[in-house]
């Protein structure tokens, strides 16, 4: 599902910053072959919260893009408070997606 950068409450939980250099190589990539990997959202009530995906995120973002491409998990306000309460814990996103995929 395609959807405007605009849309997408990001972070969901950010605890540091994008490497520039994988933001580049991901630019490069993306402007001659598209995104491979759609990013992960949650849709809450209507709203899209961004929970991985962040470097391609920022490439679409430094591309001039309008939308990106993504995999839509639908939960509850209650589900929104767990991730975020999991993703302060290493590698407590990996968990999830597998869990869930």
């Amino acid at each position: 599902m395609e959807i405007p950068l605009e849309d997408i409450r990001r972070p969901l939980m950010r605890t540091r910053a994008n490497d520039p250099d994988k933001v580049q190589e991901l630019m490069d990539s993306i402007r001659v072959i598209g995104l491979q990997v759609p990013i992960d959202v949650l849709e809450v009530d209507g709203v899209y919260y961004g929970f991985s995906g962040c470097h391609r995120y920022e490439a679409h973002q430094r591309l001039g893009l309008p939308t990106i491409r993504c995999k839509v998990r639908r939960g509850t306000k209650e589900t929104l408070r767990i991730l975020n309460l999991l993703f302060q814990a290493p590698y407590a996103m990996n968990w999830w997606l597998a869990m869930n995929g």
